[in-house]
């Protein structure tokens, strides 16, 4: 089964008030199994615009990442970053078929 992930582009705009965000989300990450792969770190941009902060979060399946998004724990932290930071988030499944030989 293939994985899902979220793939996040941000930039903060309250850096002090997007911490609240930081802090809360943590129990709906746990809950459905979410491990990051990127968090912040340095980059860059070789092709088109970019955002100051990147993100890719990992879970054990689409489903998962999708219900993490849909869940009541995740909108409740979603509700710690709104007006604080500037979001392109997509949750996409990954792929699990043959790699370049």
């Amino acid at each position: 089964m293939a994985k899902g992930y979220w793939i996040g582009r941000v930039d903060v705009t309250s850096p002090e008030a997007y911490q609240n965000y930081v802090k809360a989300n943590g129990p709906a990450f746990a809950k459905f199994g979410a491990r990051f792969l990127v968090r912040g770190g340095a980059f860059k941009a070789v092709e088109g615009d970019a955002r100051s902060r990147n993100v890719v979060i990992e879970f054990p399946s689409y489903e998962a990442a999708l219900a993490c998004w849909d869940s009541p724990e995740y909108k409740a932290a979603k509700a710690e970053r709104d007006g604080h930071a500037v979001a392109e988030i997509i949750v996409i499944e990954g792929y699990d078929g043959p790699q370049p030989g």
